[in-house]
């Protein structure tokens, strides 16, 4: 099982987790009760449910980079490019658009 941490800020949001076969997101039970917290996406709003997927849920395929850009990003960090899970955590880290970063589990 591979997991990601999913910041919000600098605020722990959740976690992802890919199995293989699942990708599943679930927010922190901290952030999940902060009131002054919003949810990551429309699309992800605020539960103690996790979200269940055969596919990277859309908010985050939409951080991964597309064309060119991909296939340099893939050839530089050695990454399949049928692999969005480990693109997520290598090219998601810093730079992203909006608050939303992803930091790889160690």
């Amino acid at each position: 099982m591979m997991i990601a941490y999913v910041y919000d800020g600098k605020l722990l949001a959740g976690t992802l987790e890919f199995d293989g076969a699942n990708y599943t997101f679930l927010y922190d039970n901290k952030f999940l009760n902060n009131q002054e917290t919003t949810a990551i996406s429309l699309t992800l709003p605020k539960q103690k449910e996790p979200f269940v997927s055969k596919h990277l849920h859309p908010f985050f395929a939409n951080l991964l980079a597309e064309g060119n850009l991909k296939k340099i990003q893939c050839k530089r960090l050695k990454i399949d490019e049928d692999d969005e899970f480990t693109r997520l955590i290598k090219t998601a880290t810093y730079d992203t658009i909006g608050t939303v970063t992803i930091k790889e589990s160690l």
